[in-house]
């Protein structure tokens, strides 16, 4: 059975740490929940480090729903969180339900994922009337990139983390379950986690929310010349796969790959005719 909303809200009661990862295809799925993460995001982070655009904001409908089906077929337990793509939400709540509903019953998802605060109220509370449980994106919001000016750090200020902390309640009373706090100051993530009854999942903003979540290329190093600040290397697979492909390919163009070993081979007396055949021609 998969891990639930109400299991997540019931580890934030326990004061039980929740692990988070991105996850954007079958196999990366299938390790991560292996390792025993209970929340996988499909992260429209696929943009950059998947499809390789610039940002986030080309992703689509389709692209979101394609890698969600495939990080769905690599699960069991772990409960699936699909971000909604720029534009998929944000022009009227009706849209947002629509494209919302594909997430869950075309991917597979178990919840979606939205970027906003105060202002995304009522979207936020006709999707789960619609029964579609959301996580709020608060602080940094990687679809506002433009409008923000690049990656900056939010609620640094009395100002503008007050705002934070009202965005982070309005979500909360409109029916979230959960609020990704990204880029925000560690001590304003402390005060807003301290205020919410359902869990903060921290990205970049100090230890004291109640989840952390991480990209999965960040963490094992495998886009070598991008680390952010925040970002843990627990493993560098990067070069470890340049490596490997490296010695791949010197073995090719030396001939020492395959061996007779990694090859199928004809039996003998097979062989033998093959030759008698194509001699009498």
């Amino acid at each position: 059975m998969r891990v639930t909303i109400r299991d997540l809200k019931r580890m934030k009661s326990r004061g039980e740490r929740v692990p988070m990862l991105t996850a954007y295809d079958y196999t990366s799925a299938l390790l991560v929940e292996a390792a025993g993460v209970p929340l996988i995001l499909v992260g429209d982070s696929l943009g950059q480090w998947v499809l390789g655009y610039g940002t986030t904001l080309p992703v689509t409908m389709d692209d979101m729903v394609h890698h969600v089906k495939a990080v769905v077929r690599g699960t069991e337990t772990a409960h699936v969180v699909a971000d909604m793509p720029f534009m998929s939400y944000q022009a009227e709540p009706a849209e947002a339900v629509r494209n919302a509903g594909r997430m869950l019953q075309e991917g597979g998802a178990q919840s979606v994922k939205l970027e906003g605060g105060v202002s995304l109220v009522e979207t936020v509370g006709r999707l789960v009337t619609a029964g579609i449980p959301v996580m709020g994106h608060i602080g940094f919001t990687p679809q506002s990139y433009n409008q923000i000016g690049g990656y900056r750090v939010q609620g640094r200020f009395p100002k503008a983390a007050a705002s934070l902390i009202d965005d982070a309640v309005a979500l909360e009373s409109a029916g979230c379950y959960a609020v990704v706090l990204e880029m925000v100051p560690a001590q304003l993530a402390s005060l807003i986690t301290e205020r919410l009854s359902i869990p903060t999942i921290g990205i970049a903003s100090g230890v004291h929310c109640d989840g952390q979540v991480q990209v999965f290329h960040d963490m094992f190093g495998l886009i070598e010349d991008f680390v952010p600040k925040h970002a843990r290397r627990y493993a560098d697979l990067g070069a470890i796969i340049k490596s490997a492909v490296s010695e791949y390919a010197a073995d090719v163009r030396s001939a020492s790959y395959p061996s007779d070993e990694e090859s199928h081979q004809m039996k003998p007396e097979a062989l033998e005719k093959l030759t008698a055949d194509l001699a009498g021609l």
